[in-house]
């Protein structure tokens, strides 16, 4: 085992390390550009943290674990914000009119403004409802990340968890929820 200790030299990154944080994370993104962005957004976030870099792994390594990070966090965005355009609502249950829209595509002119206050006071209420109805730490992350917008780190260091913990929660949390407003909001 050795007892040498690494070092960083952050001039030589570029020369000595693009290439393969490159090909590493055209292999996981399949594509040029966003595969370029993060290997630039792992160089800064290194420069940023050089004060926290113990010399135990090898610069490469501890740039690997670094471009890692960047990479889930690009799918995490990526498959929130695709999750939220996907989300169905059904406005109609029969009639022409019948069928479910992209939530993002919903049509935003109704003629009847009152009538829409009173059913988003109803959908709030079920919402709220559903939301109390989750176990205690389910209800607190989904509050605290989707309500309150809390970033995932603020979170996990409040709540001494780690980050893929947080996502699972997240994840249960809005199977709970789904299936509590199907059954009291959409098929009632």
């Amino acid at each position: 085992m050795s007892t040498n200790k690494h070092t960083l030299n952050p001039n030589k990154w570029v020369k000595a390390h693009a290439d393969y944080l490159f090909n590493y994370t055209i292999s996981r993104v399949n594509n040029h550009e966003i595969a370029k962005d993060l290997v630039q957004e792992t160089f800064f976030a290194g420069l940023k943290a050089m004060k926290n870099f113990q010399g135990k792994a090898s610069e490469r390594t501890w740039l690997i674990s670094i471009l890692k990070r960047k990479i889930i966090d690009y799918y995490r965005k990526i498959n929130s914000a695709k999750g939220k355009a996907e989300v169905k609502v059904n406005f109609y249950t029969d009639g022409e009119k019948e069928g479910e829209w992209l939530e993002e595509r919903v049509p935003t002119n109704w003629n009847n403004e009152a009538e829409k206050n009173i059913e988003n006071d109803e959908l709030k209420e079920v919402l709220e409802t559903c939301i109390n109805k989750l176990p205690e730490k389910y209800e607190m992350v989904f509050r605290m990340k989707t309500m309150q917008q809390y970033e995932t780190e603020e979170i996990c260091k409040e709540l001494d968890i780690t980050s893929s913990n947080l996502w699972v929660i997240i994840h249960r949390a809005r199977t709970q929820l789904r299936k509590c407003m199907e059954d009291n909001w959409f098929n009632k």
